[in-house]
């Protein structure tokens, strides 16, 4: 009979391992072969060959901070080390983050790790296609016909979750309950996994998780397409026009129209839902913390949005007439990004062009940096959106009155939404941006001509990091992602 052999994770991680390095070899070997090399930038010394600084970086409580300190140190390009003695470089250069992301498409691709999130959330890739059927245009379509009702779940999929019912959905509990290396062997999936994307398909407790989320959105999605396919005509036999986000997407199902979405690619199409509730969730959260320590810059707010007393904004009103509610959601939005980082892999040889010129290993002066295929590239947003060098020695402050005020700063070097790279950049950038402005200024005036809020311990409560999808503030001490406010209402 032939012996049985029992693999457990130990060995899995091993074998994983010796994989890796034999890959290693030869990928060394090969591009030794072809004379191209990626310029030798200076950069911080690794603190491990297994880790590099991966872990330095997870387990600090602001990564921008270190980020500054070396952009500082070593020029607008420089190389952190990774796991497993790989390197990536980091560029904080105008020129060169504005190359980077316009050749995004196509000249950098997703890493491993980024490919693994999108593949256990969805199974089709993300069509540029969605991008025409939610043009500036039907997103103010969407706004209009539900005004007050901007939440994720109505204005994104025509379903009332019932959150201001108290009730919890099931996909929020899955996604309040993911953490990144909430276990030993997760932690460690996490620091290598984007050296060996083999390590990301183990059973980790993170990745049983990542499964769960993904069967609880695709049911919703499939019950919200079922049940949108059904309202599309009434009674009559008379089209009901949809203008909510899924309504717009399964327009594209229809033959008459040039998108043509299948069935599928609308329903791969949850990953909406997470985008929103996440990013849109974590600014608000800000804005309120931002808010309270600041009571002065509330009040100015409030009496701002005394003038809709008796009705809501329209969109045009969030857009254009509302100059402090804009200028708070822009500096949120600069201060606190949901994502902090664009990370890709270059998919072929690069040059890209410096504003500024920096010093390589070797001590040589150069304009530009050559990229090998194959080499992780990172723009830092948060450290840009944050950096003193691009917006002033008050730029880690939260001071709404720099966007009412013309200045001369060297962020206008960055060519993204009102210079600041939260929503990305270049082909790429956010196509729901306008969208998710809207509903970041709708929730906000509501609240703030409602109520007022106060951190329970004044100005000064601390404010950590709680590790999910994307990083929450919380207030030290909480258990879970949690910013206790005292409210109250306006008399």
């Amino acid at each position: 009979m032939t012996p049985v052999v029992e693999l457990g994770v130990t060995d899995i991680v091993a074998y994983s391992l010796g994989a890796w390095l034999v890959y290693k070899i030869l990928r060394a070997a090969s591009a030794k072969w072809r004379g191209v090399q990626t310029t030798a930038l200076r950069g911080p010394p690794s603190k491990s060959f297994l880790f590099g600084l991966v872990r330095v970086l997870r387990e600090s409580e602001d990564q921008s901070v270190l980020t500054e300190q070396w952009a500082n140190e070593y020029g607008s390009a420089f190389a952190v080390p990774g796991a497993l003695g790989s390197k990536r470089v980091v560029i904080v250069d105008p020129k060169a983050v504005t190359h980077f992301y316009s050749k995004e498409t196509f000249g950098y691709i997703q890493t491993p790790l980024a490919r693994s999130f999108i593949e256990r959330l969805v199974s089709f890739k993300f069509d540029r296609r969605l991008e025409q059927s939610l043009n500036p245009q039907s997103l103010g379509e969407a706004y209009c016909g539900l005004r007050a009702r901007v939440t994720e779940g109505i204005a994104g999929f025509s379903h009332d979750f019932g959150s201001l019912d108290g009730k919890v959905p099931a996909v929020v509990r899955v996604v309040e309950s993911l953490t990144t290396g909430s276990s030993p062997l997760s932690l460690f999936v996490f620091l290598l996994g984007s050296a060996i994307p083999l390590l990301l398909r183990l059973p980790t407790g993170d990745n049983k998780r990542w499964s769960k989320l993904h069967v609880e959105m695709g049911q919703i999605a499939r019950d919200l397409l079922d049940r949108t396919r059904k309202d599309r005509d009434n009674l009559s036999g008379e089209t009901v026009e949809d203008k909510s986000i899924i309504g717009l997407l399964i327009k594209a199902e229809s033959a008459n129209t040039q998108l043509q979405m299948s069935s599928e690619e609308v329903l791969a199409q949850n990953v909406l839902l997470l985008a929103g509730y996440e990013t849109t969730s974590i600014s608000l959260t800000w804005a309120l913390i931002e808010l309270s320590r600041k009571q002065e810059k509330q009040q100015k707010l409030r009496e701002e949005l005394s003038q809709f007393s008796a009705a809501d904004p329209t969109w045009e009103q969030l857009a254009s007439e509302l100059p402090y509610l804009d200028s708070i959601a822009h500096e949120i939005l600069r201060l606190h990004p949901p994502v902090t980082d664009t990370n890709r892999i270059a998919a072929e040889d690069d040059i890209i062009p410096l504003t500024t010129p920096v010093v390589t290993a070797s001590g040589e002066t150069v304009p530009s940096l050559v990229i090998k295929k194959g080499t992780a590239v990172t723009a830092p947003i948060r450290a840009i959106n944050r950096s003193e060098a691009f917006w002033g020695p008050n730029a880690k402050d939260f001071e709404p009155e720099r966007w009412l005020e013309e200045s001369d700063i060297a962020a206008k070097q960055f060519q993204g939404h009102r210079n600041i790279l939260t929503f990305s950049d270049g082909p790429r950038i956010c196509l729901g941006r306008s969208f998710a402005l809207a509903e970041f200024k709708a929730a906000l005036s509501v609240l703030v001509r409602n109520y007022t809020f106060e951190l329970l311990d004044g100005p000064e409560t601390k404010i950590e990091k709680h590790r999910g999808i994307l990083p929450r503030p919380k207030v030290a001490g909480q258990d879970g992602a949690k910013v206790p406010l005292r409210v109250r209402r306006v008399e």
